[in-house]
């Protein structure tokens, strides 16, 4: 019998899954709303196989964990790169640390990036979860958002990693952006369901500092309306439930088995490694985070040292602290620790309980509305 996504017993378990993350920082052309690390292959030359041998030799320089259930490749686009890269980094991750039995590969890919042969050799070299960046199925929205592909190649690539044997087969969707409709967004979502998949990612859209997106604001282009996006958020939940597909996560939505182990692992407050540009990781202790420029990245490993930019040693409360903040995201809600019972004790927090923002049950805390994660850790953080 398969777990549902949003069992307390899973996200338990997930916390003490190993994972880790290799970010793939090329993209075609950089995206209006994108402030993530990437480089732009319309206005930069890049070199993929510098950059892969940059990760293989990355991983040599660490230790001491594993063996690895999860393995995770975002970016960027990590289906920019060839295929045999993804198998050169798999493999030494696996060499490295080892794999678990029943370990989850994913990797973010888009859709005009997709072919029957790229995803057959993807599965060959062992992945078993793809993530589509649909974002939407109305082609004005998605020339607005800057992506390259339609509505037919978001289809022809979830049918095809079907039939090439992905198990797990994601779509992402980004809403609110004030030039959709709640026509347009209510037709992505049966398009999207249509397709039957087995995990869907949603996503606001959120205007960030130095973006296209945010100077066209600034020129007098209406910004996103935050009630706006709480309706849109609502109209995907109900249309979700009755689709067998479980919020398990503020923004994560799958059927019983299918729920991202790394998603899982990250809200769960799990050990993580990162490698490539601008990638964080997480060891008991210790978060790290490297370069964001990919010149300094290449620089640093290849002079043989860990491309580092900052490492941070936190406390046993500080601790406590990152996983209450980051399992008020699941629907499982987290374990109430010291730092949680302080928050539920405070003024903030019981005015939270009273009103029905946060429940306490069997030994947990969780948020009721979701979508209201965020607001909520913001309150627990001030106390903790």
């Amino acid at each position: 019998m398969t777990v549902a996504p949003d069992d307390p017993g899973l996200a338990d378990e997930a916390h003490d899954w190993k994972s880790a993350y290799i970010h793939v920082p090329f993209c075609r052309r950089r995206c209006p709303y994108c402030d993530f690390a990437i480089v732009d292959e319309s206005a930069t030359s890049v070199d993929h196989r510098r950059y892969i041998d940059a990760v293989l030799a990355e991983i040599e320089m660490e230790d001491g964990i594993g063996p690895l259930d999860a393995i995770n490749f975002g970016g960027g686009t990590p289906s920019r790169l060839a295929t045999a890269m993804i198998g050169d980094v798999v493999d030494s991750l696996a060499q490295r640390f080892g794999r678990a039995k029943d370990a989850e590969i994913s990797i973010e890919v888009n859709p005009e990036d997709w072919s029957n042969e790229y995803g057959a050799e993807l599965v060959a070299h062992g992945v078993t979860r793809v993530s589509i960046g649909a974002q939407s199925f109305d082609g004005e929205i998605l020339g607005v958002l800057g992506r390259l592909h339609g509505p037919p190649e978001i289809e022809r690539c979830v049918e095809s990693a079907r039939d090439v044997g992905v198990r797990s087969v994601g779509i992402d969707l980004i809403f609110g952006h004030a030039d959709e409709s709640d026509h347009s967004w209510t037709r992505s979502i049966d398009r999207a369901f249509a397709l039957e998949p087995d995990h869907v990612s949603t996503y606001a859209l959120t205007v960030e500092r130095g973006t296209a997106l945010a100077a066209s604001i600034e020129a007098g282009a209406q910004a996103p309306d935050p009630d706006t996006q709480a309706d849109r958020y609502q109209a995907f939940l109900d249309t979700a439930a009755p689709r067998g597909l479980a919020r398990y996560e503020v923004s994560n939505h799958a059927k019983s088995g299918h729920a991202c182990r790394y998603n899982l692992a990250t809200w769960a407050h799990a050990e993580y490694l990162g490698f490539g540009l601008a990638a964080h990781d997480h060891r008991w202790g210790t978060r790290a985070r490297n370069h964001r420029r990919l010149d300094r990245y290449l620089e640093a490993v290849e002079a043989g040292t860990r491309p580092r930019i900052a490492t941070e040693t936190l406390s046993a409360s500080e601790q406590e602290r990152d996983r209450l903040m980051l399992g008020l995201r699941l629907a499982a809600g987290t374990p109430i620790t010291s730092v949680a019972a302080t928050f539920l004790a405070s003024d903030g927090g019981a005015r939270m309980a009273e009103h029905g923002l946060v429940w306490e049950r069997d030994g947990r805390i969780g948020v009721t509305n979701l979508f209201l994660a965020d607001a909520v850790a913001r309150e627990a953080l001030a106390v903790a």
